[in-house]
């Protein structure tokens, strides 16, 4: 009987649901559609931000299902993700009000740290004069403080290295619950996963399916030869055997997909599982970071001169 692995328990106690639907580059006019229809096919976990521009759409969706007895808000679990031009402490508890009132909701089940990245408050786009040098134990305090009054339900970061999760460890009252992070079967992050379960901190995997509808990242991941040998043998798309690992592995995953037949078949990974002969094989798989963050590297502006830097070795 296979584990269905439909929740992980975080640090603070709470129970994360194990698939979310990503809402990364789903467009204003569809981004409403998916998450009504993940909703009502069963996805308890949305996992947003406010660099996504459509967290107003979702809210209003939100509002509508809650009305009409969908679902309830106790019932569902909403990430958000504090943006790199919001880092200063006075405007942690801004950024996440704006979130609050555009996602319509009382309080955030998760709020993330998006990057280990500030640029000027009020900066639009990734022009490289806008980056500064963020002072990440400053803005964590800021969460820190969201955590004490409620606002943020858990709190954590997204996109940290091993070294830069580290860091922030030492100096952090309230220790993150999640970093969230690229991970799929091309890209399986075995020194921050074995450095994450080491600390508590649970890993969650966005883009998990190696991003296929996103134009600016050339993914490969579902293509993959050693992939598609188990989904065949096990009669599952390359798709569910990714998301599978994924829960198997004990991350949450995040796939975003705005086609309803696709985040049905997203969701259907519970009731199976991936064999102990055949889950070696996945480990053999080449690996690449899709995501590189390069918007986030220059030799003049900001923190970080080179991609390496940014993720601290770990490309």
């Amino acid at each position: 009987m296979a584990r269905t692995l439909r929740f992980f328990e975080l640090n603070t106690g709470a129970q994360i649901p194990s698939v979310a639907l990503g809402t990364w580059q789903a467009a204003p006019g569809v981004v409403g559609d998916a998450v009504a229809t993940a909703i009502k096919v069963g996805y308890r976990h949305i996992d947003c931000a406010q660099a996504y521009g459509n967290q107003e759409e979702i809210g209003a969706v939100l509002k509508k299902l809650f009305d009409d007895g969908v679902v309830k808000r106790e019932d569902l679990w909403i990430t958000s993700k504090l943006w790199c031009t919001d880092h200063d402490p006075e405007d942690v508890p801004k950024a996440l009000d704006k979130t609050l009132k555009d996602l319509q909701l009382d309080y955030l089940d998760l709020y993330l740290i998006h990057w280990p990245v500030s640029m000027r408050r009020g900066s639009v786009g990734f022009k490289s004069e806008n980056l500064t040098h963020p002072n990440i134990p400053n803005t964590w305090r800021a969460m820190e403080k969201l955590y004490d009054f409620g606002k943020a339900r858990a709190i954590g970061v997204s996109n940290f290295s091993t070294k830069k999760l580290g860091d922030l460890l030492e100096v952090a009252r309230i220790p993150p619950a999640v970093n969230q992070v690229e991970c799929h079967p091309s890209w399986n992050q075995s020194k921050l996963r074995t450095f994450c379960q080491s600390k508590g901190v649970h890993l969650s995997g966005y883009s998990p399916l190696g991003s296929p509808g996103t134009t600016s990242l050339k993914s490969e991941v579902l293509k993959n030869p050693i992939l598609n040998m188990v989904a065949d043998k096990l009669g599952k798309s390359a798709a569910q055997v990714a998301l599978r690992w994924g829960l198997q592995m004990g991350h949450s995953v995040l796939p975003k997909s705005t086609s309803e037949n696709r985040i049905k078949e997203n969701l259907d990974v519970f009731d199976w599982s991936i064999p102990d002969d055949l889950f070696p094989k996945l480990f053999e798989i080449e690996q690449a970071r899709l995501v590189k963050g390069s918007p986030f590297v220059h030799e003049t502006f900001g923190a970080y001169k080179t991609v390496k830097e940014l993720w601290d070795g770990e490309l």
